[in-house]
């Protein structure tokens, strides 16, 4: 198994998109035990309020934005992966795909 991913995503009480990116979520946590997440509302924080208004939901990965409004399953894991295999490089991995 991979790295933990650290998964934040930025939403509001209220929001429609941020419901169903926190749903895809927990539906990918339920099949993929590789990553760990949780959520800050922004309207908690005046910084945060200023700097995401306009983007919620806003999903980051390892501290990098990865996707703001919307997010689907398909993607979400995908992008986890590219994470797993830019950790892989930097430690001085191959990052060669066996041929399937």
């Amino acid at each position: 198994m991979g790295p933990m991913h650290d998964v934040i995503v930025y939403s509001r009480k209220g929001c429609h998109l941020c419901d169903i990116v926190k749903e895809t979520l927990a539906q990918a946590l339920a099949d993929h035990h590789g990553f760990q997440w949780r959520e800050i509302d922004i309207d908690a924080d005046p910084e945060l309020c200023r700097r995401f208004n306009e983007e919620v939901p806003v999903v980051f990965i390892d501290g990098r934005k990865a996707f703001k409004y919307r997010m689907d399953r398909r993607r979400f894991l995908k992008a986890l992966e590219g994470r797993d295999l830019a950790i892989v490089t930097a430690n001085g991995g191959s990052t060669l795909k066996p041929d399937t």
